[in-house]
C-alpha cells in the first residue's frame, strides 16, 4: 500500500464508493439499464435483455476477469463489456451502440452522488454542532481579535455561529452541485447518437430515469467538464472554512491564549521528545489535508481542455481527483465534527484574557461615547489613539492615562464605567438568536 487513503484517512463507507468492485458494480449498472432500455424500444430481444440485467453484477462478472480481459486488450471499459458478454448467451446485445464514456461519466454521476450524500450528512452534522456551540455560548464574553491583535469584545456563541452561517451557506451550494453533476449521457462516440438511430433522445432518456440522472444534451464525447469544475470548486471551498475553523481553534489553543482546547485522550502523547505536550493535531490535520482536496481544482480545470470532441488527458488525472477529492473532504468534515463535539472551552480564561490589554479594547467606546457628548468624530479618534499609544508605551492601564486627559473628564464624569466588556458587545446575543432562527427555518432538522 502506498495512498495513505489506503490505511490511514477516510471513512470505509466512501471509500467503497469508489474502490475497483464498486467501480466495476456502477458500469455493469449502467449497462444493465442500457439494455432494458434497448428492450423497451424494440431494438433487441426482451429475454436477451433480461438476461444482461440479470448477469450485470459482481456475482457475475468478476473483477479477476476482467484484469485478465484488460491485461490482454488494454482497455478497461471494453474489458468489462467482454466479461459480461461472455456470460450471456446473447452477449452480442451487451454495449449496443454505446461508447465507453457514455459508461464512465454516467457511473461517476452514480459514484459522485452517493458521495455526496455522504458528505451531505456530516455537513449537516457540522451544522448542528456549531449551532450548539452558539446557543451555548451565547452569552461568553471574550476578545475579539483582528491582525491577530486584540480588537474589541465579542462571544464565542458569535464566533460559532458565524461558522454555523457558512456550512449553510455550503450546505445551499450542496444542492445546487447535486443537481449539477447528476446527469449521464448515452450519445456515443462524437455525442450524435448515430448508432442508436432514430430512437436516440428516447433511449438516452430512458437510461437515465432509471438511474436517477438526467440527460446532457448536447454532449462530445464526454459529459462537459465545466461540471466537474463547479464539483471540485465547491468541494475546495468547503475544505477552506473547514481549515479556517481548525485555524482558529489552533490558535486559540496557543498556550499564551488558551481559551480553548482540542480533546487529548487519557493515554495520548503529544510528543515524543517533549511528554508535556498537548498538540491540536487533528486541527492541523484538517488543514492539510483541506490543501490537498483543494489541489485537486487545477487538473480539473485542465482536464475540461479538450481536443476536439475529447482526447484521454482527463482520464487518468479523474482515477485520482474524483475519490481523493470526495474521500478526504468527508474525512476532514468527520474530524472537524470530532473536534466540535470534544472542544474544551475555558469561559474564565477568556474573561481573563480581556484584561491583558489594559483596557485598550474599550478605545472605540469610549470614543462613540465622546462623540455622544458632542465631540468632533475625527477629534474624538485622535485623542484615543493618543491616550492608547501612550498607555502601551508607558505599559499602564488605559484608565490612568484617561485620568489625567482634562478634555475626556470634562465629557466623560465615570471613566470607570466604560471598561466594561458586558456593555460593549453591541448586538452579539440577539445576532445569534437571529442566526439560530434563521438555521431552524431551513434546516428544522438541527434541533437548537
Amino acid at each position: 500500500m502506498i495512498c495513505p487513503l489506503d490505511f490511514r484517512y477516510g471513512r470505509d463507507k466512501i471509500k467503497k464508493i469508489f474502490d475497483e468492485e464498486s467501480r466495476l458494480a456502477y458500469w455493469l449498472r449502467v449497462e444493465s439499464a442500457l439494455a432494458k432500455a434497448h428492450s423497451h424500444f424494440g431494438n433487441i430481444p426482451k429475454d436477451s435483455a433480461e438476461e444482461i440485467e440479470r448477469k450485470a453484477n459482481l456475482q457475475y462478472v468478476k473483477i479477476e476477469r476482467v484484469k485478465e480481459i484488460e491485461k490482454e486488450i488494454k482497455h478497461d471499459v471494453m474489458a468489462m463489456v467482454k466479461a459480461l458478454a461472455e456470460q450471456c448467451e446473447n452477449g452480442k446485445y451487451v454495449h449496443l451502440g454505446a461508447t465507453s464514456y457514455d459508461i464512465v461519466d454516467t457511473a461517476n454521476a452514480l459514484q459522485i452522488k452517493d458521495a455526496l450524500s455522504i458528505i451531505e450528512i456530516e455537513m449537516i452534522k457540522l451544522l448542528k454542532n456549531l449551532a450548539n456551540l452558539s446557543k451555548k455560548y451565547r452569552d461568553a464574553i471574550m476578545v475579539g481579535r483582528t491582525h491577530a491583535q486584540h480588537a474589541l469584545p465579542i462571544t464565542f456563541g458569535l464566533k460559532m455561529s458565524v461558522y454555523a452561517s457558512e456550512i449553510k451557506r455550503h450546505l445551499e451550494r450542496m444542492k445546487k452541485i447535486k443537481e449539477e453533476i447528476a446527469v449521464g449521457k448515452m450519445a456515443g462516440a462524437v455525442g450524435t447518437g448515430a448508432a442508436f438511430g432514430e430512437k436516440f433522445f428516447e433511449i438516452q432518456d430512458y437510461v437515465m430515469k432509471q438511474l436517477g440522472l438526467k440527460a446532457e444534451i448536447p454532449t462530445t464525447q464526454i459529459v462537459g467538464r465545466d461540471r466537474y469544475i463547479e464539483l471540485f470548486s465547491f468541494l475546495s471551498n468547503l475544505s477552506v472554512s473547514l481549515e479556517k475553523f481548525a485555524t482558529e481553534i489552533r490558535n486559540l489553543q496557543r498556550s499564551e491564549i488558551a481559551e480553548v482546547e482540542e480533546f487529548f485522550g487519557e493515554r495520548q502523547v503529544g510528543s515524543s521528545t517533549m511528554p508535556h505536550k498537548r498538540n491540536p493535531v487533528t486541527c492541523e490535520q484538517i488543514c492539510g489535508l483541506a490543501r490537498m482536496v483543494r489541489s485537486n481544482l487545477l487538473p480539473a480545470w485542465e482536464n475540461a481542455i479538450q481536443w476536439h470532441e475529447r482526447d484521454l488527458c482527463n482520464s487518468s488525472s479523474e482515477r485520482f481527483i474524483i475519490p481523493h477529492a470526495l474521500i478526504l473532504t468527508d474525512w476532514i468534515l468527520f474530524k472537524m465534527n470530532q473536534v466540535f463535539e470534544n472542544l474544551k472551552i475555558d469561559t474564565e480564561k477568556m474573561v481573563e484574557n480581556i484584561e491583558l490589554s489594559k483596557g485598550l479594547i474599550f478605545t472605540e467606546a469610549i470614543m462613540m461615547k465622546l462623540v455622544e457628548k458632542g465631540m468632533n468624530r475625527q477629534s474624538a479618534h485622535e485623542i484615543m489613539r493618543q491616550c492608547a499609544m501612550e498607555a502601551k508605551e508607558k505599559k499602564k492601564h488605559l484608565k490612568e492615562i484617561l485620568m489625567e486627559r482634562k478634555e475626556i473628564l470634562h465629557k466623560i464624569e465615570d471613566i470607570e464605567s466604560l471598561f466594561n466588556a458586558e456593555d460593549y458587545i453591541g448586538k452579539a446575543k440577539e445576532i445569534v438568536d437571529l442566526t439560530l432562527k434563521n438555521l431552524r427555518k431551513d434546516f428544522p432538522e438541527i434541533g437548537v
